[in-house]
């Protein structure tokens, strides 16, 4: 069961401006992305759950989480269908992130009041999004898009709250571009997990990466 409302997390996303991403299906490594990340300032972060067995290294950060590292909001991303929403709902998860926008994880996640935000790319997809209850539309592929098209959505929906995900990097003239256009907050994974030369993360570099990301959107605003 979620320990924040959906209003909570909506405000988290809204105050600290990033959400970190990654999947690893080695509980420990994850434990230590995880702990890299809250200790750079982090307060959320989205699991994506791409792997087999997934949502039990998702169970077992999550129990991590709310014992180790108070105040951070856990949830899940790459979910495609209800029952997987539900699952990891019932594991603990406090969002849903979706790379596409589906009817049936918006009433799964909205029965529970936990905040979903579905991958939307345009403007139709959008408003259906908000129409179903959605705080904060995901912006997905980010890259592919990019922040005049945020521009182009804030024009005639100046009320709509957009994370970009993919194509977002920690630095000051990629964040810079984004926020300026508009954008609630960011979705950030591969340009901030920093790896070693053997595929290893980099958790002194996770945590630097992290602090700077949030330092510079905080100096944007």
């Amino acid at each position: 069961m979620a320990q924040f409302s959906r209003l909570e997390v909506a405000q988290v996303m809204k105050d600290t401006g990033m959400v970190p991403l990654f999947f690893h299906n080695d509980i420990e490594v994850s434990k230590k992305v995880l702990k890299a990340c809250y200790d750079g300032g982090a307060r959320l972060m989205e699991f994506t759950a791409r792997g087999d067995f997934a949502h039990q290294v998702f169970g077992e950060l999550t129990k991590y989480a709310i014992k180790e590292l108070p105040g951070m909001v856990m949830g899940v991303g790459s979910v495609t269908d209800a029952a997987a929403a539900s699952l990891y709902m019932a594991l603990g998860a406090n969002f849903i992130v979706t790379p596409v926008l589906r009817e049936d994880i918006a009433i799964a996640c909205n029965r529970k009041k936990v905040l979903w935000s579905p991958g939307c790319g345009t403007l139709t997809e959008i408003a259906r999004a908000e129409e179903l209850g959605c705080e904060i539309v995901k912006l997905f592929p980010g890259d592919i898009y990019g922040p005049q098209f945020v521009k182009g959505i804030k024009g005639p929906q100046p009320w709509t709250s957009i994370m970009p995900t993919g194509g977002v990097s920690p630095t000051r003239e990629n964040l810079e571009g984004w926020f300026n256009a508009g954008v609630t907050c960011v979705g950030m994974g591969s340009k901030l997990m920093a790896k070693n030369a053997d595929g290893s993360f980099d958790y002194a570099t996770i945590e630097s990466r992290t602090k700077g990301a949030l330092d510079i959107i905080k100096s944007l605003r």
